[in-house]
């Protein structure tokens, strides 16, 4: 039994598929929230929480790029776009801040 779950793991890494069930997860924690805040009467999504969670799955896409064997510059790429996004988040908590 451990041996096919070593198997299956290994499989799911080397393939990236691993990143595509951490991305459902994302989606579906952003759906989660949006249904939640609409139902506590709250703005439904801000830009900070969006940017957070695309500096997350920026970060997975990265991740994927290279457990796939992606070039270099299609890790940078996503790399970037985390980047930009962590910073839109780090800029809107600022703002809430003050």
């Amino acid at each position: 039994m451990g041996e096919l779950i070593g198997a299956t793991m290994g499989d799911l890494v080397r393939s990236g598929r691993i990143v595509d069930i951490a991305l459902m997860l994302l989606a579906l924690e952003l759906a989660l929230l949006a249904w939640l805040r609409s139902r506590s009467g709250r703005a439904v999504l801000d830009i900070g929480l969006l940017a957070h969670l695309a500096a997350g799955g920026f970060l997975l896409l990265a991740l994927r790029a290279a457990l796939t064997g992606s070039s270099w510059e299609t890790i940078a790429a996503w790399l970037s776009g985390g980047l930009v996004a962590h910073l839109v988040d780090i800029g809107a908590r600022l703002r809430i801040g003050k």
